[in-house]
């Protein structure tokens, strides 16, 4: 099979179903920075070596992803059926690692951070980026058609959990984080 069909020089493609639209479509433009979430976070992983704990969730949350963006283009009027599973474990797991980053965090005030401090950090950050404009084109297509409840929870849980791994990682190495200004809920402890 070739990868160049030529359907698109005209600026088009297809969503699920086969329903032709313009590139710019919203269904196309969430998955295409869902796809560059994906690919930062394949970044992160080369930044890792390979035995890292976070490797295999990462992974999860990648393979989950491609799933999702299945669903994303799927319109809502499809006149075929779209079989791939909906990966609504992802958000289990998303927030069960966000429980397990924040007991190792519990006595660090969590704040706005200045991106970088390592590598590591620096690439949690650019995937966090990422997913927070993502997930605002997910909203944006939520108020014309009907995303997944889960589609949505999941990527508000993912900024968070990337904001944290990238705390984590400072923590572990020992690097101070460059905190802009710490949370309001923080003050107060």
């Amino acid at each position: 099979m070739a990868i160049t069909t030529k359907t698109g020089d005209s600026g088009k493609t297809s969503l699920f179903g086969g329903v032709r639209v313009e590139k710019d479509h919203i269904r196309i433009e969430c998955n295409g920075l869902i796809d560059e979430v994906n690919a930062r976070i394949g970044l992160l992983l080369v930044e890792l070596e390979q035995d890292h704990s976070w490797c295999e969730k990462l992974l999860s949350v990648q393979r989950s992803i491609m799933l999702m963006m299945s669903h994303i283009a799927t319109p809502e009027d499809c006149p075929k059926e779209n079989k791939k599973s909906h990966p609504e474990e992802a958000l289990v797991l998303c927030d069960s690692w966000v429980v397990e980053l924040n007991e190792v965090l519990k006595d660090e005030k969590l704040a706005f951070l200045l991106p970088g401090g390592n590598r590591i950090a620096a690439a949690c950050h650019f995937v966090r980026t990422g997913v927070r404009t993502a997930e605002r084109r997910l909203n944006t297509l939520n108020k014309q058609e009907a995303v997944p409840v889960y589609i949505l929870k999941f990527f508000n849980r993912l900024s968070d959990l990337f904001y944290l791994l990238a705390m984590v990682e400072l923590v572990n190495s020992k690097v101070k984080p460059e905190k802009f200004m710490l949370f309001p809920s923080q003050k107060r402890k």
